[in-house]
C-alpha cells in the first residue's frame, strides 16, 4: 500500500507541473481567444464593447477572408501532396538502392530544414527576382538571351501562391525524408528477399511492403504537417510578399495578423483565430478518420 502511494505521489509530482503549464499557456489563452472574439476592441485601450457574434457575421461576409481561406487550402493541398510524394520516394531510393554518397545526400536534403524561414525566403526572393533572378535568367536562355517581359513570380496575383508553395516544399522535404528513412531502415531485409524470390519487382515491393509497414509513421507526420502548414504558410507569406500583391497571397494567419495588429481590430482578429482553431481541429479529426488503417507488424 505504501509503495502504491509513493508511486502515485511521484507520478503526480512529475505530471502536475506539465499540467499547470499546459493550462496556463494553452487552455486559458485559447478560452480568452474565444471570449475576445465576442467584443469590439482595438487591442490598445481599456474600452471593450460586447457585440456577440457580429465579428463572425462580418467575417463570413468578407471576400478577403474567403480569399485567405482559399489560399490556405491551396497551400495545404499542393505542399502536402508534393512534399510527401518526394519525401517518400527519395527515402525509398536512399534506403533501398546502393548509391554512392548516401550520407552526403541525406545531409544535403536536410540542410533546408536547418535554415530559418527568413533565410529561405531571401534565397527564393533572389531566385524569383524578375530582372536578375536565376529563374528568369534561365528562361531567358531559351529566348535568345533576352529578358524582356520577365515573369513576376512574386508580383503576379495568378502565380504568387504557387511560387510560395515551391519554397515551402523545398524547406520541408528533407526533414520528412529523414523520418521515413529511419522507418524504412527498420524493415527486415528478409521481407524484401522473400518478395524478390516470388517475382515481385521494386515497385511491387514498395507498394506491398514498404508503404504498409511505415503507414503509421506517414499517418502521424501527415496530420502534424498539415496542421503546421497553416503556421508555416504565414511565415513564408510574411517574409516573401507580406500578403501582396493586393492581398493575392494572403492566408489565414496573415489576414488575422493584419486585422488584429495592423488595423487594430483585435476582436475581429480573434474571430479569425477562432475559425482557424476550429478548422485545424476539424481537419485533424477528418485526417485521422480517413487515414485510419489496420496496423501491420513484422
Amino acid at each position: 500500500m505504501k509503495n502504491k502511494r509513493r508511486r502515485s505521489g511521484f507520478i503526480a509530482a512529475c505530471v502536475t507541473p506539465a499540467i499547470v503549464l499546459f493550462i496556463i499557456f494553452m487552455i486559458i489563452p485559447t478560452i480568452d481567444v474565444f471570449r475576445m472574439s465576442l467584443y469590439r476592441w482595438g487591442g490598445y485601450t481599456a474600452e471593450k464593447t460586447f457585440v456577440g457574434l457580429q465579428n463572425f457575421s462580418t467575417l463570413f461576409a468578407s471576400n478577403k477572408f474567403y480569399r485567405a481561406f482559399q489560399n490556405s487550402i491551396l497551400l495545404i493541398v499542393i505542399v502536402t501532396i508534393v512534399t510527401f510524394f518526394f519525401a517518400i520516394i527519395f527515402a525509398a531510393i536512399l534506403t533501398r538502392e546502393k548509391i554512392k554518397g548516401q550520407n552526403f545526400f541525406r545531409v544535403i536534403f536536410y540542410i533546408p530544414n536547418i535554415l530559418s524561414i527568413v533565410v529561405i525566403s531571401a534565397i527564393f526572393s533572389a531566385i524569383y527576382d524578375p530582372n536578375n533572378g536565376l529563374l528568369n535568367s534561365f528562361i531567358a536562355l531559351f529566348k535568345g538571351g533576352s529578358n524582356d517581359n520577365p515573369i513576376l513570380w512574386l508580383g503576379s496575383p495568378k502565380i504568387v501562391i504557387y511560387s510560395i508553395a515551391i519554397a515551402m516544399v523545398w524547406q520541408a522535404i528533407g526533414y520528412y525524408m529523414v523520418m521515413y528513412m529511419a522507418s524504412m531502415a527498420n524493415i527486415p531485409e528478409s521481407l524484401y528477399e522473400s518478395a524478390a524470390l516470388e517475382g515481385a519487382g521494386r515497385i511491387k515491393q514498395f507498394t506491398s511492403i514498404t508503404l504498409p509497414l511505415i503507414w503509421t509513421n506517414i499517418r502521424t507526420t501527415l496530420t502534424f504537417f498539415i496542421i503546421s502548414n497553416i503556421n508555416m504558410s504565414f511565415l513564408f507569406v510574411k517574409a516573401m510578399t507580406n500578403s501582396g500583391p493586393d492581398g493575392a497571397s494572403s492566408v489565414f494567419l496573415s489576414y488575422m495578423y493584419q486585422e488584429a495588429y495592423t488595423n487594430s481590430s483585435y476582436g475581429y482578429g480573434m474571430a479569425i483565430g477562432v475559425m482557424v482553431f476550429l478548422f485545424s481541429f476539424a481537419l485533424a479529426a477528418i485526417l485521422n478518420a480517413v487515414t485510419k488503417r489496420e496496423e501491420i507488424e513484422f
